[in-house]
């Protein structure tokens, strides 16, 4: 069976990336662990709030990637204690969020048990600009240049 692309259309050209950014978007959904929040913080703000109680600023790394941010985080462990009941595992976890162009991670943040992640997402800017049409040189081939 041949996969159809919602983005195979001739009309949407150099959307492939897209097609990807969504694919990325849909596998890191299905994870449950650990919960997070996503909030609006001002008019261009935005704030990831993951709960990772037990876990201190060593055990976590967070790196963006193509556009992915990503954030691990590993306990270690503690082969000196003797648990006689064990009910909150010592669990590796990775959480990764697909963020549009142009957001920028602003800082993050440990506390209380809470990691918070600040972005920003920048107006966009409209852009227009003139496409120069050449002469062809008679040979029936023309060319386009660009001009500002």
């Amino acid at each position: 069976m041949t996969r159809v692309s919602l983005f195979s259309s001739p009309l949407l050209l150099g959307f492939d990336h897209m097609e990807r950014m969504i694919e990325r978007a849909a596998k890191s959904g299905a994870e449950g662990y650990p919960p997070y929040n996503i909030e609006q913080i001002g008019e261009d703000g935005l704030r990831i709030t993951l709960a990772v109680a037990g876990f201190a600023m060593s055990d976590l790394n967070i790196t963006l990637e193509d556009n992915q941010l990503v954030i691990r985080g590993r306990q270690a462990e503690d082969k000196d204690r003797l648990y006689l009941h064990r009910g909150i595992a010592a669990r590796q976890f990775q959480r990764a969020f697909v963020l549009a162009e142009g957001i920028q991670v602003t800082g993050a943040q440990l506390s209380n048990g809470l990691l918070h992640i600040d972005l920003t997402r920048p107006k966009p800017q409209p852009q227009v600009r003139t496409i120069q049409i050449n002469a062809g040189d008679g040979s029936g081939e023309g060319r386009i240049g660009l001009g500002e």
